[in-house]
């Protein structure tokens, strides 16, 4: 790696973490905008003024906006997102119980729609002009257009209304068997895999196209090499940075599915936590949890950047 590589990482790694700041100030802000006493709410209309009040001096909501912004900003740089109003326990221990269920959707759903849409955006670039490359084409664009809440109504109607193989519901217990892991996985799989195929393959298509119009790929054909040889041995090889960082932002829309997939299916992951706090004016805990989805979506986004980075061959040389 040389100097400028080095020098753009650490460029582009230091707007991140300036970036996730300006996020933070920016949640904080919206949250506390947000109509309502969180102790009140915490409390119930029945509570007396004393109560309230010993209550919002006890979660600090007394201090002044920027000390209790500069408070929260020290204990979450330190993993302590403070204490839920409505259950009375510490954020991160709830965090804790539903983030790995989140985290196995989002994993499930990236081992599933990776190698598909991948190899779906190749086919469909060697294949460019063709009835197949127009069929995935407009069957990607569609799906693009069409959001994941009528997607999932189109799954539940279809799987579990009309063919009855799989439940409406998707339901957070132990499992054992292949037809729990089905009937906690399938359906909002299969409605995340169709936003995020449909997105990463167009984008991969675009990338291998791009490299197959270049001169180094028509020279490698005026000398005899096989279409299979020009595509795995030149074009591949070549795309392999724009494809990564097609991965890298197609899985950071993910987690705007993974919300909206959560609340349709009753999943109790992390977005279904979060929307249940929203509800309840939780503070502390929507707050933690908008950091972390933000979080996510810039370490994606980040990586994306850095795939691009280094795979660019002027700076390799």
């Amino acid at each position: 790696m040389n100097q400028t590589v080095a020098s753009l990482i650490v460029r582009r790694l230091a707007l991140t973490v300036l970036m996730l700041l300006i996020v933070s100030l920016i949640i904080f802000t919206i949250t506390n905008l947000l109509p309502g006493d969180a102790a009140q709410q915490a409390m119930g209309q029945a509570a007396t003024a004393e109560t309230v009040a010993a209550l919002r001096q006890q979660f600090g909501l007394d201090q002044p906006a920027w000390l209790r912004y500069l408070h929260w900003l020290a204990g979450i740089s330190h993993g302590n997102f403070g204490t839920s109003l409505s259950a009375s326990l510490p954020v991160s221990e709830l965090i804790a119980g539903r983030l790995p269920k989140s985290l196995s959707l989002a994993a499930i759903t990236t081992v599933v729609s990776v190698p598909f849409a991948i190899g779906l955006g190749i086919l469909a670039a060697v294949k460019q002009g063709t009835l197949l490359d127009r069929i995935v084409s407009l069957g990607t664009l569609s799906l693009v257009a069409t959001p994941e809440f009528l997607i999932a109504t189109f799954a539940v109607l279809i799987f579990a209304v009309k063919l009855r193989w799989l439940s409406a519901l998707s339901y957070g217990g132990e499992i054992e068997t292949f037809n729990q892991f089905l009937r906690a996985y399938a359906m909002p799989v299969i409605t995340l895999c169709c936003v995020i195929v449909a997105q990463m393959a167009r984008m991969t298509r675009a990338a291998v196209v791009e490299q197959l119009r270049a001169s180094y790929v028509e020279m490698a054909i005026l000398k005899g090499a096989r279409p299979a040889r020009v595509v795995l041995r030149h074009a591949l090889p070549n795309a392999i940075g724009p494809i990564a960082n097609a991965v890298a932002l197609s899985l950071s829309y993910l987690l705007g599915g993974v919300i909206i997939v959560e609340t349709i299916f009753n999943y109790p992951g992390l977005a279904r936590l979060m929307v249940d706090a929203v509800s309840n004016r939780d503070i502390p805990l929507v707050q933690a949890c908008t950091m972390l989805f933000c979080l996510a979506y810039l370490i994606l986004v980040t990586l994306a950047d850095l795939c691009a980075i280094v795979s660019n061959p002027r700076l390799r040389t």
